[in-house]
């Protein structure tokens, strides 16, 4: 397994940004993977997902945005975060151009992905989102997802039955009306898949569970 650690160019009003690629010796695609709003590209949950897509073959590049890469806890605008997945796509199609290319992220960094995928990414295949934000806590409504009926890849929603951002009265009868979506429930877990001692089931263990159905998502689509 080789681990590159590099930066690409947003724009020239934003600069630069730290890119991680993680790739296996048997990858078979590659996973642009954005993180979420209150943590970088480095967090344990993107560290964590990251090590588990590439034990399944699954080659991953996860990337900061401009406001993460100055040390901001304020998220960028809109237009910024989209043009960062565009950056970073050609990012990876260059530094990982024979594999496949997916694209998605963990909550914030799913959504501006699947935004930014309204004007097609160039190369990609299919999107995939780690806990998707339909709405905010406490406030549900399916509006967020709305831009998702202009996206002509297929997606895969992993989301956690408790997850307060995302109700699945909602969230499921949107992705019947996607086509080409797939919803998977992680039973019991909340927005980061965190599970409840009650449960019986360890973070760990539901994480795998997540990852194993992207893998196997992913080598769906490349049928």
């Amino acid at each position: 397994m080789t681990s590159r650690k590099f930066k690409f160019l947003v724009n020239e009003k934003s600069g630069a940004v730290s890119a991680l690629l993680l790739r296996p010796e048997n990858a078979r695609a590659i996973y642009v993977f954005a993180h979420g709003a209150g943590a970088g590209m480095t967090h344990k949950f993107m560290d964590a997902a990251a090590a588990k897509l590439a034990v399944r073959g699954i080659a991953t590049l996860r990337y900061q945005f401009p406001y993460t890469e100055k040390g901001i806890k304020r998220p960028d605008n809109e237009t910024t975060l989209t043009a960062t997945v565009r950056a970073a796509v050609v990012a990876a199609e260059k530094y990982a151009g024979d594999l496949p290319l997916f694209a998605g992220g963990k909550s914030m960094g799913g959504r501006m992905t699947s935004i930014a995928a309204k004007e097609p990414l160039a190369g990609v295949r299919g999107l995939i989102f780690f806990g998707f934000p339909l709405h905010a806590a406490g406030k549900p409504s399916d509006v967020r997802g709305e831009h998702l009926l202009n996206v002509g890849v297929p997606l895969l929603f992993l989301q956690g039955s408790r997850d307060s951002l995302a109700d699945l009265k909602l969230l499921k009868p949107l992705a019947r009306r996607l086509k080409g979506a797939e919803l998977f429930v992680v039973e019991g877990g909340d927005h980061s898949f965190h599970m409840l001692k009650s449960s019986g089931r360890s973070d760990e263990e539901v994480l795998e569970e997540a990852a194993a159905k992207a893998a196997g998502w992913i080598d769906s689509v490349l049928r």
